[in-house]
């Protein structure tokens, strides 16, 4: 999720979280999820991406508190030496979005890049083509529908929906610790057009995907709480007030020690500024892949 200049928060407690691309000048109030599964989005104003919905300190503190929960049950609690997903690729599409099979293999390849530090292995296990119009342009409205039909695999498979999400939307996904009570939910949800060589410009390069399955690993925004509490609950990210936009120089918004992390996969920059996770972000990645999904 990426925006350039001031992030507008909504108050709305997340299980989900979302990102988003380019919208006229004039960008029409997001509308909100339904209450049995809300949603964090990446919008997208102008060149800029504005935060849609951003997870409450609440909604963060009962998630915390659930992996603590479920960390007491596990009789071994250890990260994993390397981690396998296997990826099925949900291609929605109604008269456009068919992308084409080797756009895909490039997506698998941008998040094998990103995530090779993590030891997080990406492997393709399908891709589906579902043709649907209502579901191609208004993926957000028809979520439920569209996941019951389609999602398949268990708690070690990512089903990467793609379509059309409109003028603010990037994409959004699940957290881990949903997996339990909706796993016909579980996934990611991108704009078709942020695969690598797509229309979206700055953020057409695949990071998209590479940012939304950083909250399905169970990572928050560098900028989650701003500059005071626990922020994004991984110790190596310095503080951030608000997201990043494009790729800002010495931007550094909070009094703590360390620049903002504009480089971060998990900010709002531009596709080509992001180009990072850190030792902290993997550790938390394969703890909750520990907790909930191995």
């Amino acid at each position: 999720m990426k925006r350039a200049g001031i992030a507008t928060v909504l108050g709305l407690a997340a299980a989900f979280t979302a990102y988003a691309p380019a919208a006229p000048a004039t960008l029409a109030a997001p509308s909100t999820q339904c209450a049995d599964q809300p949603a964090q989005a990446r919008v997208r104003a102008g060149a800029h991406v504005t935060e849609k919905n951003q997870p409450s300190a609440a909604k963060v503190a009962a998630m915390e508190k659930d992996f603590q929960n479920r960390v007491s049950k596990l009789k071994t609690m250890r990260a994993a030496a390397s981690i396998t997903v296997r990826v099925h690729f949900q291609v929605v599409y109604g008269s456009a979005g068919n992308v084409s099979d080797s756009t895909l293999q490039r997506q698998l390849d941008v998040l094998n890049d990103a995530y090779a530090g993590s030891n997080v292995t990406f492997t393709l296990s399908e891709i589906k083509r579902t043709r649907n119009a209502s579901w191609f342009s208004n993926p957000e409205g028809y979520e439920r529908q569209m996941k019951s039909s389609l999602h398949t695999g268990n708690a070690q498979d990512l089903n990467i929906y793609t379509a059309d999400l409109g003028s603010s939307l990037l994409g959004w996904a699940t957290f881990p610790s949903s997996y339990r009570s909706q796993p016909s939910m579980d996934g990611v949800v991108i704009h078709y057009q942020s695969l690598p060589g797509g229309a979206l410009g700055n953020y057409n390069e695949g990071d998209t995907a590479t940012h939304e399955v950083g909250h399905w690993m169970g990572l928050y925004h560098t900028f989650q709480g701003g500059c005071s509490g626990q922020g994004d609950r991984v110790s190596d990210t310095p503080a951030e007030q608000s997201p990043a936009s494009g790729c800002p120089t010495g931007r550094n918004t909070c009094s703590s020690p360390g620049a903002d992390p504009i480089h971060n996969f998990m900010d709002y920059s531009y596709d080509s500024c992001m180009y990072e996770f850190t030792p902290g972000q993997t550790a938390r990645m394969q703890s909750r892949w520990s907790a909930y999904r191995a």
